[in-house]
């Protein structure tokens, strides 16, 4: 592919740091990428911005290892994320830290069996096949839809098949996915003013509705709770097998507002995160058709009209490096802040206690110096023979060290699915007239809702 081929899809623009952070104030949409000065995307380490607790963005893989991997307990996460979930999720696996949250760990990992793909797999397909149904009446009708709620809604779906044994379709996991959206359309956004002028560890009001949002996601989870507390016999599910859970020095199993937390943290890391992905490589697929016809071409070849079963998803190296491509330059999680318990120095650079220490895999994953024309899209880069020449670090989606995302595999496999069975069915229609631009919200997610429509797949 030559240098005037390239296909750079929807990013911020890159401008200098006092000037960015002015924009940033302008608009008022606390869309932190837009924060990212030019030289984020170059730098080892370097500063972002200047406020009163000092933010610091980390950029090189052995130092984000070090913070990531925190021996010492030095790097828990950080006040402004704990501050943003609390009301959703409490205090659960996903904001603790410490003996706190190897407690909660070891309590829930067997439950991580059920994130087994030949576990959870069936409930994937079924998801899939009824959303095929429903697209297959768009393209009939022609009507134009959000690709941004259409990928929440599957994932969902699965998810929801997967913790609780309940579709998607049913009156309270419908609720629970719309006060989901309204909380991380509102909740996470961080207020830049408030970032520059507070200390750390300062309190983060949430406005009424998020609170609101937050109660009302708590009482439904309650509800699919007690469901399963009521009939402990009729399941065999994630929900189930955290409610089995038992403190392994005192026996003591979690309370109900502790279910609520954990089995929270796994609707909402189970279906946002890949929603996020999945919309960004649907609308790349819908602005770069030829790239379609590739993955069709794989498909085709792999399966012929075949069901696409577990085994079917390993052997589609193509649609697998596309996918890992889409998480390169867009990361579900545009960052993971930690904030220094103590004054200490990582790469050379002195933190003073409070500052917040920014690992970023958007910048880690476009830095100049880990990938060639790393705004590019080259999904050639995740193919089997090309991979060892990746830089070792560069590239966390999931994460890194204890804190690794434990359904990795799971996400990844259900995209792979995803994608070769909508690829292979569906044209893919953007509607005309549509500015794109990521934003980091909760996820990285497009400032807008993505409208398009689908077509049948042309004989």
């Amino acid at each position: 592919m030559t240098a005037s081929a390239l296909y750079i899809p929807p990013k911020p623009l890159s401008l200098w740091s006092v000037v960015a952070l002015a924009r940033v104030l302008w608009k008022g949409d606390g869309n932190l990428l837009e924060l990212l000065p030019a030289a984020a995307y170059h730098f080892d380490v370097g500063n972002l911005g200047y406020s009163r607790r000092s933010t610091v963005l980390f950029n090189h893989p052995d130092a984000v290892r070090e913070i990531m991997r925190d021996a010492d307990g030095v790097f828990p996460k950080s006040d402004l994320m704990v501050n943003a979930l609390e009301h959703l999720i409490g205090d659960s696996i996903f904001v603790t830290d410490g003996e706190r949250w190897k407690r909660q760990r070891a309590m829930i990992d067997p439950a991580f069996s059920h994130m087994r793909i030949s576990h959870a797999f069936a409930a994937m397909q079924a998801a899939v096949n009824d959303h095929l149904v429903t697209l297959k009446e768009r393209a009939a009708s022609g009507d134009v839809f959000s690709l941004d709620l259409t990928m929440s809604h599957l994932t969902a779906d699965i998810i929801c098949r997967t913790v609780f044994s309940t579709p998607l379709q049913s009156g309270v996991a419908v609720d629970v996915f719309e006060d989901f959206t309204l909380f991380e359309r509102s909740a996470v956004q961080v207020d830049v003013l408030r970032l520059i002028v507070k200390p750390a560890w300062s309190d983060t009001p949430q406005p009424p509705e998020v609170l609101a949002a937050c109660e009302r996601i708590r009482h439904h989870l309650g509800e699919l709770v007690d469901s399963h507390l009521n009939e402990p016999d009729r399941y065999d599910d994630i929900a189930s097998s955290v409610i089995a859970a038992r403190d392994q020095e005192t026996g003591v199993p979690f309370s109900r507002e502790e279910l609520i937390d954990q089995l929270g943290v796994f609707f909402l890391a189970g279906h946002e995160t890949t929603a996020s992905a999945l919309t960004w490589a649907f609308y790349i697929l819908a602005a770069q058709p030829h790239w379609l016809a590739r993955l069709r071409e794989e498909i085709d070849r792999v399966a012929g009209d075949a069901p696409i079963t577990f085994e079917l998803t390993r052997q589609l190296p193509l649609v697998k490096a596309f996918f890992k491509e889409t998480l390169r330059l867009y990361p579900p999680i545009t960052f993971m802040p930690r904030v220094a318990l103590r004054e200490t120095t990582v790469a050379g650079r002195r933190l003073r206690r409070g500052a917040l220490v920014m690992i970023a895999p958007w910048t880690l994953q476009r830095h100049s110096k880990w990938w060639s024309d790393p705004h590019a899209f080259q999904p050639e880069r995740f193919l089997p023979e090309n991979e060892s020449a990746l830089t070792p670090g560069a590239y966390i989606p999931f994460g890194q060290g204890p804190h690794t995302c434990v359904g990795a595999g799971f996400a990844q496999t259900e995209s792979v699915l995803i994608l070769a069975e909508l690829v292979r069915h569906f044209d893919w229609l953007l509607s005309p007239g549509q500015a794109v631009r990521p934003a980091a919200r909760m996820t990285t997610r497009p400032a807008n809702q993505i409208m398009l429509h689908v077509a049948h797949r042309a004989p």
